[in-house]
């Protein structure tokens, strides 16, 4: 059973199950009229990601398979990483990365399914020498894989000494290292072509305290890694950001609530909102200008002016935490 501390249970965001969105829907991915878009908005909205190659860690389930499915929408080469296939599947939860892959080319996009363990340096090498192989380059990574939830229980936010280190690798070597390893590889071919963006998928709000120590520490270190990789990379043209999401209702989340018999926190926002950023900063000429930042995906919303898959304009998420 997966634990959801009260505080995090009684705040934000609505559950928005995953939809196809068309071409007739495009409108209402933003909310303001077509005759009065910005000009932020207007670059991003109207920007073909039909010659993009992207690759999006972790994406058998919710957040990656969010921003899968909007840079699908998009028209972009999709490479979608993950453990789970056919009835082999992380903690028995739905979905597979062949899923993804398939609704990716039914957005518009072509998705490609790529069996890999991020905590296996030889899947790693093996995924991008292939996609150095059949495409020649990579346009945008986004470091989503996070084995931080697995075994997820009443236990996460005990004290740090009453911890059991077995949550360690899901967060460290999962989760940090596997950022650490995926840009490492992606940097090369992004500084050869003077473009590129690298997202690091992360959670927090400012300085405040996470709730365990083990988790404030990892998502740490995932900030912290986008700011020093776009250090190191702004001279090369490539920018690199940080996106925290809000509370997104993922497939674990769904299932959470529904094993405590609670309906889902009418401050959800859906995997596909996250997408929204990611294809609004692949689509901005500007990005640039971001690189270094850690972002609030609901801002950016705000900012570009999309919204979510129902139309709503999700609120940024806050931590009722002490700040460090």
């Amino acid at each position: 059973m997966t634990y959801i501390p009260r505080a995090v249970r009684q705040g934000h965001h609505v559950l928005r199950p995953l939809t196809t969105r068309t071409d007739a829907d495009a409108r209402e991915f933003f909310s303001v009229d077509v005759d009065e878009w910005s000009m932020t908005a207007q670059s991003v909205t109207r920007a073909d990601l039909s010659d993009t190659v992207a690759l999006i860690t972790g994406a058998s389930r919710g957040v990656g398979r969010g921003v899968a499915l909007e840079l699908g929408s998009a028209g972009a080469t999709v490479y979608v990483t993950g453990r789970s296939v056919d009835d082999d599947r992380t903690e028995d939860l739905p979905g597979t990365v062949t899923e993804t892959a398939d609704l990716v080319t039914e957005r518009g996009g072509e998705g490609v399914a790529v069996h890999c363990d991020h905590t296996v340096d030889g899947d790693v090498a093996a995924l991008f020498e292939r996609i150095a192989d059949e495409q020649g380059r990579l346009d945008v990574l986004v470091n989503n894989v996070w084995g931080g939830y697995e075994g997820h229980d009443e236990t996460f936010a005990d004290p740090f000494w009453e911890q059991s280190l077995d949550r360690w690798p899901g967060m460290f070597d999962a989760g940090v290292r596997a950022h650490y390893t995926a840009t490492r590889l992606a940097a090369p071919t992004m500084i050869e072509e003077g473009d590129g963006l690298v997202v690091f998928v992360s959670a927090g709000d400012g300085e405040k305290y996470r709730g365990s120590v083990m988790y404030d520490v990892a998502k740490t270190a995932v900030d912290r890694m986008g700011k020093a990789v776009a250090h190191e990379l702004r001279p090369h043209g490539v920018a690199s950001v940080v996106l925290h999401p809000g509370f997104v209702s993922t497939e674990r989340v769904e299932r959470a609530f529904a094993e405590m018999d609670e309906d889902v926190p009418d401050t959800t926002h859906s995997p596909e909102f996250v997408g929204r950023a990611v294809v609004a900063l692949a689509g901005d000429d500007g990005v640039m200008g971001k690189s270094g930042g850690v972002y609030k995906t609901a801002d950016l919303g705000t900012e570009y002016g999309f919204t979510d898959v129902d139309g709503s304009q999700p609120e940024p998420f806050y931590l009722d935490t002490e700040l460090l």
